[in-house]
């Protein structure tokens, strides 16, 4: 059953890897050791995303056990955090929240203004904060890394590869064992508000236990995806898939392949993060927003889906929103009223959940 469970594994590895125009780079290690188990154009720059969200957490982390920041103590909302798009908890200017709270809505939530409000609380300000994100990048030996801002909304200059994101986890796990909560957490609450992960590995991965997704139009879905069993740790970085599900399928796959093969043959397997040749990039990172399926990228769901509604309004004699448009719209006024009906300790008012643009 093993076995035949591994060779499952690759063949859909394999088959999403001939798909070049859904799937993107892609990077499985071991993070105890940084072995490399296997890579497929793992220099090609990229789009973070939220991804870069790693960073900010590894460096709030350190803020933290060096005693520069307490968990308890609470950070407030400026207004450049305010003025950030979503993904967000839509916090009003001066709205607090405490480090261990706003570290569960980096990760969880993903939240854009609560990645400003870290960066300003351990950096002064964002763009100090950016300057220590840089220098800790070459620290870490992610050399092709540059970073413009704390949360990874779309920014031309802001590009990383999956090896650099395989040396930033792997340093977030090894350097901060003691917060490895925070990535495996299916959901936290802000008052009465009860707000899910983006990471659906956690409940369909045997041994799934974090860290983080990532998604732009530009960069398409990203994930990179831990997993332990029997005491052994993998990581995958999958990038640029066209939907969350091929991302989803494509980074358990190549766990489930590491898992089912990590054994006696890779005692002949020298390559690591640090030793792998490093392979020719583009001149400039690739943009998969023709390919992405999402409705405010532009791509081919968006395209596939206006045409069956201007053939189904044509016949009806009327166009009509979609249901997902009605039940988003629905939902978003239910959650907006019930934070506006149920004074929360953290009195959350504002934009509490619309459409991501980074997750």
């Amino acid at each position: 059953m093993r076995c035949g469970t591994a060779f499952l594994a690759f063949l859909l590895i394999s088959a999403h890897c001939s798909q070049a125009a859904a799937a993107g780079p892609a990077l499985l290690f071991d993070p105890s050791n940084g072995r490399v188990l296997y890579a497929e154009d793992a220099d090609n720059p990229w789009y973070p995303a939220s991804l870069t969200k790693l960073m900010t957490a590894y460096l709030t982390f350190e803020a933290v056990k060096s005693g520069r920041l307490s968990l308890k103590a609470k950070i407030s909302c400026s207004a450049a955090a305010h003025d950030e798009p979503p993904s967000k908890i839509g916090l009003p200017i001066g709205g607090e929240l405490t480090i261990d709270q706003a570290l569960q809505a980096l990760i969880v939530k993903s939240a854009n203004d609560v990645a400003v409000m870290l960066a300003e609380a351990v950096g002064g300000n964002e763009q100090q904060f950016v300057n220590l994100m840089n220098a800790t990048a070459k620290r870490l030996g992610m050399a092709r890394t540059t970073f413009v801002n704390a949360n990874g909304l779309p920014a031309p200059e802001q590009v990383t590869t999956a090896r650099d994101l395989a040396k930033l986890s792997q340093a977030v796990i090894t350097d901060f064992p003691e917060f490895a909560h925070y990535w495996s957490m299916p959901a936290m609450r802000l008052g009465k508000i009860r707000l899910n992960t983006h990471n659906g590995l956690l409940k369909s991965v045997e041994g799934a236990d974090g860290l983080k997704t990532g998604f732009t139009c530009d960069s398409g879905f990203n994930i990179v995806a831990s997993a332990t069993r029997d005491g052994r740790q993998l990581v995958a970085i999958v990038l640029g898939d066209a939907t969350s599900a091929e991302r989803n399928v494509r980074a358990s796959s190549l766990l489930e392949y590491g898992f089912h093969q990590y054994g006696w043959t890779q005692l002949f397997n020298g390559k690591t993060l640090d030793n792998m040749p490093f392979t020719p990039t583009a001149e400039s990172v690739t943009s998969v927003r023709d390919s992405v399926e999402s409705w405010s990228c532009g791509g081919k769901k968006k395209k596939r889906v206006a045409k069956h509604h201007k053939h189904s309004a044509k016949k009806a004699g009327s166009k009509k929103p979609a249901a997902d448009d009605k039940s988003t719209a629905i939902a978003a006024k239910d959650v907006q009223a019930n934070a506006a009906t149920n004074a929360s300790p953290l009195e959350l008012r504002g934009s509490v959940d619309t459409p991501a643009r980074t997750q």
